[in-house]
């Protein structure tokens, strides 16, 4: 069983080496060029990183807006049942005293 992995791992060790000749071989350009290349689509992956980053934050920031409206609105709502219940049992409660007193 050990020299079955000990064959393994040579030839993953092989194949290594015979991708990164051939990958040497194929390069479509000189190192100081595929280096420039490189550096600068990080910089793109970077600014659309930062850009969309930007934009989450314009997004979140609207619905939290959109929630505190909803709230606040939801808040008057609840305001103003409460008071036309409480006004509703003034009321109600008025008119029985009166008529309680009268039998």
């Amino acid at each position: 069983m050990s020299d079955r992995e000990g064959n393994g791992f040579v030839w993953f060790l092989a194949g290594l080496g015979v991708g990164a000749v051939v990958g040497i071989l194929y390069a479509p350009r000189a190192g100081n060029e595929m280096r420039e290349v490189l550096r600068s689509k990080a910089e793109e992956g970077r600014d659309y990183v930062k850009d969309r980053a930007r934009q989450a934050r314009e997004q979140a920031s609207e619905w939290v807006d959109r929630s505190r409206d909803v709230v606040n609105q939801q808040k008057d709502q609840f305001r103003a049942a409460y008071e036309a219940g409480r006004q509703a049992y003034q009321e109600a409660t008025a008119g029985d005293s009166g008529a309680s007193k009268n039998l």
